[in-house]
């Protein structure tokens, strides 16, 4: 396995590179979205991860606009969450994020199936449009099922660069992670730490004490080394700075496949995969 390092991109399959430790902002109320995201991109972490039912896109953008780093170096993701006024609500996540002349969004994603098998076509067009016209560099789905992934296959001219979807030890969604490999679409993980739901899981602390790593670290270098993306998120500074320290050790081919037999389904989020 390549040395993997803060500085790690995926290259997806539109070519475009993305960081592959993220930084998630789900449930970062508003008022403190902006601090957090500062804290995270002065502790290292380049790749921030949004979405218009976070109701924080525009504290994101202010983080980022105010901060040093330029906004080439710094990857932005957020997701469309609604069916309807879907081309209107698309620039209005665009101008949150990155309201200079020429904005963009890295990574625009639809953010569930729930539209149905009459919307989500219409969706992905008018994301391809966005890629057309500069404002979104890349584009993917979240949540989607395999059966969803199928079914763009009939009408996706941009075929997905992503599908985010909850995956850690005790959720490993074998099947759409598979289809997902096969098709060269890259898979980002959330909830990667299980919402802390399994701090005291006995595999999960036997490693840890093995490595002289926290549980959450354990959890996000498994999903490094499973090759996700993972998108562990707090507005804590000493978490986010602690879930950046993952690169200083290696978890053994023993301590993988002891978190890889731990799968049992077990999701802690919504499952929206088998939406018709």
């Amino acid at each position: 396995m390549a040395k993997l390092s803060s500085k790690t991109v995926i290259t997806l399959n539109s070519g475009v590179k993305i960081p592959q430790l993220g930084f998630g902002v789900y449930l970062s109320p508003p008022e403190v979205t902006t601090k957090t995201v500062t804290t995270a991109l002065e502790a290292g972490y380049r790749h921030i991860d949004s979405a218009q039912w976070y109701f924080n896109e525009e504290q994101v953008g202010a983080a980022v606009k105010d901060n040093s780093i330029p906004r080439s170096e710094i990857f932005i993701t957020t997701k469309l969450g609604h069916a309807d006024k879907v081309v209107e609500r698309l620039n209005e996540s665009v101008t949150k994020i990155d309201p200079t002349s020429g904005g963009y969004v890295d990574l625009f994603l639809i953010h569930a199936p729930t539209a149905g098998p009459e919307n989500r076509p219409k969706q992905w067009k008018a994301l391809e449009d966005l890629v057309e016209q500069g404002k979104a560099k890349a584009i993917g789905v979240s949540n989607y099922g395999v059966k969803h992934l199928q079914e763009m296959e009939k009408y996706a001219q941009i075929p997905p660069a992503v599908n985010q979807i909850e995956l850690h030890p005790w959720c490993q969604q074998p099947a759409i992670v598979a289809y997902c490999q096969s098709h060269n679409i890259a898979l980002e993980a959330y909830s990667p730490m299980v919402q802390g739901k399994k701090a005291n899981d006995p595999t999960l602390t036997k490693i840890a004490e093995e490595t002289g790593k926290s549980w959450a670290q354990v959890l996000i270098r498994w999903s490094l080394q499973r090759g996700f993306i993972p998108l562990p998120k707090s507005d804590t500074k000493e978490r986010i700075i602690s879930n950046m320290e993952v690169f200083d050790f290696e978890l053994s081919d023993a301590q993988m496949d002891a978190l890889n037999a731990l799968d049992q389904d077990e999701h802690v989020c919504l499952n929206p995969t088998g939406c018709s």
